[in-house]
């Protein structure tokens, strides 16, 4: 797989990438979740740029090795910057893969670039203003404890500071049904304990009230673009499907197996399979 780390600017961030595969073949952008980078998709990649894909993986904006700005961290943003990334390599149109918070970037990226998306893959996580959000927001959930201690600025980057590896090794290993090895984990510590990383991290989560009033407004109608949802069986489960279906009218997925809420590190070849089997096991140019 050629495959080549990189940078550029885009909305006025700097953005980080790698990108692999043909370059003249479709492109197909992954979007990771919080508390990943770009190497969530590791493994995933090569098969897809095997298959022909001109496959990116954007560390989004205070992530990873991107820029960390003060501001900007609502999805319908963040989108913005990474329709600027792909405008400036030179796709035309994508497919688009998130997972977590990654997945409200491409469905806000969707929604406001509708023409300019072929497939839409949605995992393991629910959009601000569906039912599924707001069921889980409004029922005791210890599994949700983090939304709260995220949101108090200054407060969560004090408690985390210095304590970013134990921390996130914990909180991925709660949600985690396969193993992830320490050094995979280590990877993601280590950017979040670079400098703004961790305050960038819980930004994504402050924003979720600015979220839910521009995704209430994008839900008024169901996006047109074919989508296909997953999320583990320990995870959310059937969740993702029943939520997708409420916000697309062309809408597939299911479930992966014995797997949690991690599914490219878990359960990548269920997830490379499904992928494949999504966009077309060798690519075609997309109209």
């Amino acid at each position: 797989m050629r495959s080549s780390p990189t940078a550029g600017e885009a909305n006025g961030v700097r953005l980080h990438y790698v990108i692999g595969g043909p370059a003249d073949g479709p492109m197909v952008v992954l979007l990771h979740g919080w508390p990943q980078t770009w190497y969530t998709w590791r493994n995933v990649m090569p098969a897809l740029a095997k298959a022909g894909y001109n496959v990116v993986a954007i560390d989004y904006r205070g992530a990873g090795d991107s820029e960390k700005p003060q501001d900007g961290y609502d999805k319908a943003t963040m989108a913005a910057d990474i329709h600027a990334l792909v405008t400036q390599i030179g796709a035309r149109k994508i497919n688009l893969v998130g997972r977590d918070i990654g997945v409200m970037v491409a469905y806000a990226y969707a929604r406001q670039w509708p023409g300019e998306v072929g497939k839409l893959v949605m995992l393991d996580v629910p959009i601000p203003a569906t039912r599924a959000w707001n069921e889980a927001k409004h029922k005791p959930d210890p599994e949700l404890w983090h939304f709260g201690l995220f949101q108090q600025r200054d407060i969560a980057e004090m408690l985390v500071t210095g304590h970013e590896y134990p921390f996130i090794r914990d909180f991925i290993s709660s949600r985690s049904y396969r193993p992830i090895a320490d050094q995979d984990v280590a990877v993601y510590a280590k950017a979040y304990a670079a400098p703004g990383g961790l305050r960038a991290g819980f930004e994504l989560y402050r924003a979720f009230p600015e979220d839910e009033r521009r995704f209430a407004e994008f839900e008024k109608t169901k996006l047109q673009v074919p989508i296909l949802a997953l999320a583990g069986d320990k995870s959310n489960g059937a969740t993702e499907l029943s939520m997708a279906r409420e916000i697309g009218s062309d809408v597939r997925g299911g479930v992966a197996p014995n797997t949690g809420h991690w599914l490219p590190d878990e359960n990548p070849d269920f997830l490379t399979g499904q992928l494949l089997d999504f966009f077309g096991r060798q690519a075609r140019q997309l109209n």
